[in-house]
C-alpha cells in the first residue's frame, strides 16, 4: 500500500497527550479517525448542525491528492449523526484547521464528548480535467441524456 507524507499541525495540545493523534484504527482502515475537540461536552439538538473542531490542520501539498472527510457509519446508523455537507473535501493547498459540520438528523439530542471519534479522513488520488469545448459529443452512448432513475432499481 502506498504511503504519503502529509504535514500535520497540532492545533489543540490535548491531541497526542490526552487524546490520540489521528491514526488508523486497524491495519485495513482506509481513513484516520477525526476526534471532536470541543472544550466541553456539546449537545446536538434534533435537526441542528454544529461545526466541530478536529484540533489539527493538514497540508497535503501534492496536487494529485486530496483529503476526503467521511461520516462514521455507526454514528449515522445508530444515532443519526452525519456530516452536514455529506463529504468534506480538503484541497491539497489548504492549510487551515479541519472542521467537521455534524448534523443531527434524528429526533433525539446527541451528546458529543471531547475526544469522541466523529468522522474519518481518507486521502485519495484525484484527476484534474482539461475541458475541451465542443458542440456535441460525437458518438451517443447507450444512456445518452437519460437521467435520474433511467437505469431502474433492479
Amino acid at each position: 500500500m502506498e504511503r504519503l507524507d502529509i504535514a500535520l499541525k497540532i492545533l489543540d495540545p490535548r491531541l497526542g497527550s490526552e487524546f490520540p493523534l489521528p491514526s488508523y484504527a486497524t491495519p485495513g482502515s482506509a481513513g484516520v479517525d477525526i476526534r471532536a475537540m470541543f472544550e466541553h461536552e456539546t449537545v446536538i439538538a434534533p435537526g441542528q448542525t454544529i461545526l466541530t473542531p478536529a484540533g489539527f490542520a493538514v497540508y497535503i501539498k501534492d496536487p494529485s491528492v486530496a483529503g476526503f472527510v467521511y461520516p462514521r457509519s455507526g454514528l449515522g446508523y445508530k444515532h443519526g449523526i452525519v456530516l452536514a455537507n455529506l463529504t468534506g473535501v480538503i484541497d491539497s493547498d489548504y492549510q487551515g484547521p479541519i472542521m467537521v459540520p455534524l448534523w443531527n438528523r434524528s429526533d433525539k439530542s446527541f451528546t458529543v464528548t471531547p475526544g469522541d471519534r466523529i468522522a474519518q479522513l481518507v486521502f485519495q488520488h484525484v484527476l484534474l480535467a482539461d475541458f475541451k469545448i465542443c458542440n456535441d459529443f460525437g458518438a451517443v452512448s447507450s444512456r445518452g441524456q437519460q437521467g435520474f432513475g433511467s437505469t431502474g432499481i433492479h
